[in-house]
């Protein structure tokens, strides 16, 4: 048994087929905007051509006699608040990375907007005239992201998110890799050095020389969305570049679990088709703002097949709070999230009877970090949590989804069995220490 202070422990199962692209040319080793030394990056073990139908695997497909092929399809359970499934990344997950030198500024800054102007929807008059521009705005802002590693490679997609050639996309486009190459919209392609990493929400940010007149996308306010909302999704299913699909917002505040301990406490359900090769790409309103990355669909469990129409994203609010970290750091610092500070385990009857415990339910603690939240309150090992205000704590899932819902700083009630005797302690949460 995982004791985690958040979710649970998720299984994977993957998917392989060969592929006959090639890896890409190593990239320089980043240079950071000011001061700093760049890291090293992984030495080639020989010249490759960064045109497509070379001698590697790249577990992707683009429909040309490149012989581009879908592979590595990595199935995930994603566990809901009210939903327990499977899930799928829409992209693809490798081992390890490399973390180049920060560039000192953490302010995201704009770039130029292509000159297209969005109208205000008016009913179904102009809805199409309304997507068609709004593509037209988005679609410069998107790349595509080519990762070479030492298993093949892969394919992803990312967004430009600052003037300098900061790019925004999942970890696990990126994760392994020892090249990296960025196709931005009209074919150009770029070497990007990875700057950072966030394994826990599943974000990372790249970076290339940016070319003049760059576009660069404009954040929304994922606080503001609402179910039944229009959304596009942009990015590269499959390989196949540029691709758009549409939907709404089907639910907001999912809470997804995906492996290592990834969490996405508030993602964004939408029923606009999300595959691999998507992770990293783009979810945008009829504004044309950003307003979510896709990072994921589910996989009905029954058939172990795609379920159409149930794709997630991580809001761009998370994104925006942690990407400036990234920039800054090279990693994330603050991670924004409530905890108690404390390990837990779940409760079932089973361990309940091999630990002597009054309940047969709820989240045994196992261990209490010093000088945080829980032990400053006065909880210890061996408390079991039931209660947290008028919330019940069934398991550490439910225990997780609780805190996720909270903010550092927020005063709850925790209602506890120690031994036979039940109490109430009162405990203001603190932040959620980022795992180093």
């Amino acid at each position: 048994m995982k004791d985690r202070e958040h979710g649970r422990p998720v299984k994977m199962s993957y998917s392989n087929i060969n592929d006959d692209s090639s890896l890409y040319q190593p990239t320089q080793p980043y240079q950071p905007a000011s001061g700093g030394q760049p890291a090293p990056q992984p030495q080639p073990q020989q010249q490759q051509q960064t045109a497509p139908g070379g001698g590697t695997k790249m577990p992707d497909r683009t429909p040309h006699r490149s012989g581009l092929r879908t592979g590595a399809i990595i199935a995930l359970v994603v566990a809901l608040l009210l939903v327990f499934g499977v899930g799928l990344f829409a992209g693809w997950q490798f081992k390890s990375s490399t973390m180049a030198a920060p560039a000192p500024e953490a302010t995201l800054q704009p770039g130029a907007s292509p000159q297209v102007t969005v109208p205000p929807v008016s009913g179904n008059n102009n809805i199409e005239a309304v997507r068609v521009a709004v593509i037209a705005k988005v679609r410069p802002a998107v790349v595509q992201v080519n990762v070479a590693t030492a298993r093949g490679g892969g394919i992803g997609s990312g967004v430009i998110i600052d003037k300098r050639g900061y790019i925004v996309t999942n970890n696990h486009v990126v994760e392994g890799a020892q090249r990296m190459q960025v196709v931005l919209y009209d074919g150009a392609k770029l070497d990007a050095q990875l700057v950072g990493t966030d394994a826990a929400d599943d974000l990372a940010v790249i970076k290339i020389n940016p070319p003049a007149k760059m576009v660069v996308a404009t954040l929304g306010d994922s606080s503001k969305l609402q179910v039944g909302q229009d959304v596009l999704a942009v990015g590269n299913p499959l390989g196949i570049t540029q691709t758009v699909t549409n939907g709404i917002i089907s639910a907001l505040g999912r809470r997804v679990d995906e492996s290592g301990g990834t969490v996405i406490p508030n993602a964004i359900q939408t029923d606009a088709p999300i595959n691999p090769g998507n992770s990293g790409g783009a979810l945008v309103d009829l504004k044309g703002n950003l307003i979510g990355i896709p990072t994921l669909a589910a996989v009905d469990p029954e058939f172990n097949t795609p379920a159409n129409g149930v794709g997630f994203a991580i809001p761009v609010n998370r994104v925006s709070f942690i990407v400036p970290q990234i920039i800054q750091n090279g990693a994330v610092t603050h991670s924004g999230r409530a905890g108690l500070g404390v390990s837990v385990a779940a409760v079932d009857p089973t361990v309940a009877a091999q630990d002597n415990l009054a309940v047969d339910f709820g989240a045994l603690i196992v261990n209490v970090t010093n000088g945080q939240s829980a032990a400053q309150a006065g909880l210890r090992p061996g408390d079991v949590i039931v209660q947290i205000d008028n919330q019940q704590v069934t398991d550490t899932t439910v225990l997780a989804d609780i805190l996720a819902s909270k903010n550092p700083g927020d005063k709850v009630a925790v209602k506890i069995y120690r031994g036979n005797q039940q109490m109430t302690v009162n405990v203001t949460l603190g932040e959620l220490q980022v795992k180093s």
